[in-house]
């Protein structure tokens, strides 16, 4: 049975992680929420959830250590970033008045500006919230059974602007065209929140679970 460890530094959304993973794992996976050193590097695949604001994000991995959890989990594991777990893989953001992040992936987080109209007349309002469209600029396995355009679900004012094209699997249009999801290597990162995406979500989870490097 593989243990799939759900990296907790105190976001509030962990649970709701934790059961989609159970949901989807048909009892063949262990999934654990644990903020321990020892769990999270003993585990056969790591999620790396949050929201939130990323200054708060970076303090408390920090606080417990698990920077340096995260940096050598990367070096041999699937892994799994969601949301502030995206972000925090960059090398800065802008937000909390510039936060230095773990510099995993180059690139660095903006914020939405300008809030427009849709082509529907509706105002974009800053945070982007609800369901919207992602598409897929290159296969991944976590792609597979997933169909390009769609829907996923969002919560964020900020989001990534990777230095490299390559680390890019998929966009979104919201105010401006910006990267839902990154992936290099063992890596791969969301801005949506799979858990909350329903069938879609739910599909991404599961080919997370089987994904062979």
């Amino acid at each position: 049975m593989a243990n799939i460890v759900v990296l907790d530094y105190g976001t509030s959304n962990l649970r709701s992680v934790a059961k989609a993973l159970e949901y989807v794992s048909d009892t063949e996976h262990q999934i654990t929420v644990s903020d321990k050193a020892g769990t999270i590097l003993a585990a056969d695949r790591v999620v790396f959830p949050g929201q939130g604001a990323v200054g708060q994000c970076m303090n408390s991995l920090k606080e417990k250590e698990l920077d340096e959890v995260i940096l050598e989990c990367i070096k041999n594991k699937p892994f799994l970033g969601i949301c502030l777990g995206l972000q925090s893989l960059m090398d800065h953001s802008d937000e909390d008045g510039g936060v230095d992040c773990l510099g995993i992936i180059p690139g660095q987080v903006r914020r939405f500006t300008n809030a427009g109209v849709d082509e529907r007349g509706n105002l974009q309002k800053i945070p982007h919230m609800g369901w919207n469209q992602v598409w897929q600029s290159h296969k991944h396995p976590l792609w597979d059974g997933i169909k390009d355009g769609e829907r996923f679900y969002f919560v964020h004012s900020y989001y990534v602007c990777p230095d490299n094209v390559e680390d890019i699997v998929a966009e979104t249009d919201y105010i401006t065209r910006f990267v839902s999801a990154v992936a290099r290597d063992n890596i791969f990162a969301t801005q949506f929140h799979p858990e909350k995406s329903q069938h879609a979500g739910l599909s991404l989870l599961k080919n997370f679970l089987t994904w062979k490097l």
